[in-house]
C-alpha cells in the first residue's frame, strides 16, 4: 500500500477476499465491464450533453493518455476541484486508469483548504474550473502553486486559454489511447476528505477493493439496477454522491447519471421529469426546500422510486412528509467518508424508516456503541459509535499522531458520533462528541473558525457554537469579545473570506459580549453559549451573569 497509508491486517484482508467482499476488481475494471455490457446506453447527462458508455470509455482512455503526455505518472496525486459535470467523472476515471490518485476537493474550498490538500497529499497536479459562481479559480491556482513545493501541473476547465500560458486547458488533455499497466485492486484509488473536527480536512485513502465493494453493497441495499436514473444533486466530491451507491454504483449496472448544477427545486424538479429520475440523495436542508416547492411546482415527479436523505439529522416530522409530497419512499442514510454506511430498507416498518438510520449495508460491518471507558453498551445505551469493516479505513493518510487517537488497538474507527442501537439492530444517531457544526450537511470545525477569528485585529476572544435552523439543521453563531470597536457581521465575513475561508464556514450570526463564560476548569463554557444562542436563559449562578443580558440582546438582532 502507498506509504503513509495503513493497510488492513493480512488475515483480515484474506477473510474479506475469501468471503467474496473483495473480488479483485478495480474501479477501472468496473467501468470497462460496464462499457462492454452497456455500450450504447446513456451513461451521463448534463443539459444537452449526453454521453454513452462507449463514449465515456473512450474519453477516459484519451484523457488518461493526455495526462500521461502532460507529465502525470502512476502514483502521482492530483487535486481535483470541479463542479458537477461529466468532466469530473472523465478526469477521475482517467486518473484511475493511469494509476494516479485524485484528491477530491469541494467546489466551495478556497486557498486555505486547497493549499493544505496539495501540501498534505504531495500533489503534483491540480484540476480546477476557470471560474465557478463568480469566483476566479485561476488566481487561486497560481497562489497555491507559488506556495506548495512540488505542484507543477495546473489543468483548467472552461472556455478560453490562460493569458500567460502557465495552465493547460483541460480540453487539451487528450491523446491517442495507449496501453497502461492496470492498477492493483489493493492499491489506493483516490482520497476523500474527512468532515473536519480539526482545523483542516484529513485525507481518507480509499482502495479499489474497498470502494468497489462499498458501491456494490450500497446498490443492493437500495436496491438499484440498470433501469435506474440517478440525479447527482450534491457535489460529486461527496462520498454520498459519488458512491452510496451514487454515480459509481449507477454506472456499474448500466444506469444513467444526470448531473445537476445546483440543488434548487427550480433546477432539479424539471430534470426529474425530463429524464425520468428514479432516485437521488440530498441533505435535510435541501429536502426542506424541495418539500416547500412541491406544494406549488407543477413538475411531474412520478418517476421517483426513493429519496435518500443523510449527512445531517432528519427529524421524524420532516421525514413523514416525504412520501405524501413526492409519492416515493424515504431511505434514511447514515454514512461517513471514512467508511461505514447504514441504510433503512424498503421492507422496513414505517416507524423504522422515520426514526432510525437503518442497518449496515454489509454483513461484515462491525459496530460497537461504547461508554467513555470503552465498554460496550447494551441496546438502547447512548455512547460513541465505533466501526470496523471491509470499506472502513484503518488510518488517515500521513497522520500517525491523529490515527493513534482515532482508532482502537483492534482497528475500530472512533467516529465521534453519539449513537444507540434499537433492539432490532437499527442505528440512531443522537449527536456528536466532536466540536463540529453540521450546516446543511457541511461540517464546520468550530476550532478552525475560532482560529481565524482570533487572527483578526478587531477580535480579542472568540467562541463558535451552533444554533438550530429549520432549513440547514444548524447555523453558526460567533461570540466575540472585541478589542475596541465591535465589528459587525458583514465586516467579519469579508475579513474571513480574505483569509481564504470557504463560504459555508462563515458565521451566520455575531454576538458581541464583554467576556466569555468559563467552566470550573477555566475553559470556555460552550454549553452556556449554545443555550443562549438557542434563545434560552442561563442560570444566575453562572460566571456569565454580568454579560448575559447583553448577549440576549445581541443574538436575535445580529446579522
Amino acid at each position: 500500500m502507498l506509504e503513509g497509508c495503513t493497510p488492513w491486517p493480512q488475515d483480515v484482508a484474506a477473510r474479506y477476499r475469501d468471503d467474496g467482499h473483495w473480488r479483485g476488481e478495480s474501479l477501472v475494471d468496473l467501468l470497462d465491464t460496464a462499457v462492454t455490457a452497456y455500450g450504447s446506453r446513456t451513461a451521463l447527462v448534463q443539459d444537452d450533453v449526453r454521453i454513452t458508455y462507449t463514449e465515456l470509455g473512450l474519453r477516459t482512455r484519451r484523457a488518461a493518455a493526455g495526462f500521461r503526455a502532460r507529465g502525470i505518472e502512476a502514483g502521482d496525486r492530483v487535486v481535483v476541484q470541479l463542479p458537477n459535470g461529466p468532466e469530473f467523472v472523465i478526469v477521475c476515471f482517467a486518473l484511475f486508469r493511469l494509476g494516479a490518485l485524485p484528491v477530491f476537493a469541494l467546489p466551495a474550498h478556497r486557498s486555505q483548504e486547497i493549499t493544505h490538500l496539495c501540501a498534505q497529499s504531495g500533489a503534483v497536479g491540480y484540476v480546477f474550473p476557470r471560474s465557478h459562481h463568480g469566483f476566479d479559480h485561476t488566481a487561486l491556482a497560481r497562489r497555491v502553486r507559488d506556495e506548495v513545493t512540488g505542484l507543477k501541473h495546473l489543468f483548467m476547465s472552461g472556455k478560453g486559454k490562460p493569458a500567460d500560458g502557465d495552465m493547460v486547458p483541460l480540453a487539451e488533455v487528450d491523446a491517442d489511447p495507449v496501453e497502461l499497466p492496470a492498477p492493483g485492486p489493493a492499491d489506493v484509488a483516490f482520497f476523500l476528505l474527512s468532515g473536519g473536527t480539526t482545523a483542516l480536512p484529513k485525507l481518507i485513502p480509499r482502495t479499489h477493493d474497498d470502494y468497489v465493494y462499498q458501491t456494490r453493497a450500497a446498490r443492493a441495499a437500495g436496491p438499484v439496477d440498470g433501469g435506474d436514473v440517478y440525479l447527482a444533486v450534491l457535489p460529486v466530491e461527496f462520498n454520498f454522491t459519488w458512491g452510496c451507491p451514487g454515480i459509481v454504483g449507477t454506472l456499474a449496472v448500466g444506469g444513467t447519471v444526470v448531473l445537476a448544477q445546483d440543488p434548487t427545486p427550480e433546477r432539479c424538479f424539471p430534470l426529474i421529469e425530463q429524464e425520468g429520475v428514479t432516485f437521488t440523495s440530498v441533505v435535510p436542508s435541501v429536502l426542506q426546500l424541495w418539500l416547500e416547492a412541491a406544494e406549488w411546482h407543477d413538475a411531474d415527479l412520478g418517476s421517483l422510486h426513493f429519496l435518500q436523505v443523510g449527512s445531517a439529522k432528519l427529524y421524524p416530522e420532516v421525514a413523514a412528509r416525504v412520501e405524501p409530497a413526492f409519492g416515493c419512499r424515504l431511505q434514511q442514510v447514515f454514512g461517513m467518508a471514512e467508511g461505514l454506511l447504514t441504510f433503512t430498507r424498503e421492507s422496513d416498518a414505517a416507524d423504522t424508516v422515520l426514526t432510525t438510520q437503518g442497518r449496515p449495508v454489509s454483513p461484515a460491518d462491525e459496530i460497537r456503541i461504547v461508554d467513555e471507558e470503552g465498554r460496550t453498551l447494551p441496546a438502547g445505551g447512548i455512547g460513541e459509535l465505533l466501526a470496523r469493516g471491509p470499506y472502513t479505513l484503518r488510518g488517515y493518510y500521513r497522520a500517525p499522531e491523529h490515527n493513534g487517537r482515532s482508532f482502537t488497538d483492534d482497528g475500530f474507527y472512533r467516529s465521534g458520533d453519539l449513537a444507540r442501537l434499537t433492539p432490532e439492530g437499527n442505528l440512531v444517531i443522537e449527536g456528536r462528541i466532536k466540536d463540529v457544526i453540521i450546516r446543511g450537511g457541511d461540517k464546520v470545525s468550530a476550532a478552525e473558525v475560532e482560529g481565524h477569528l482570533l487572527a483578526l485585529s478587531s477580535v480579542a476572544r472568540a467562541a463558535v457554537v451552533p444554533y438550530p435552523d429549520e432549513y440547514l439543521g444548524e447555523r453558526t453563531c460567533a461570540f466575540l469579545v472585541p478589542v475596541d470597536r465591535p465589528p459587525v457581521l458583514a465586516e467579519i465575513k469579508v475579513a474571513l473570506e480574505q483569509r481564504g475561508l470557504a463560504a459555508y464556514k462563515l458565521p451566520d450570526r455575531v454576538a458581541i459580549v464583554a467576556e466569555l463564560p468559563l467552566t470550573g476548569l477555566g475553559k470556555t463554557d460552550k454549553k452556556v453559549l449554545a443555550a443562549i444562542a438557542r434563545g434560552e436563559r442561563v442560570p444566575a449562578s453562572t460566571a456569565f451573569l454580568p454579560v448575559a443580558a447583553a448577549v440576549h440582546a445581541a443574538v436575535p438582532d445580529a446579522g
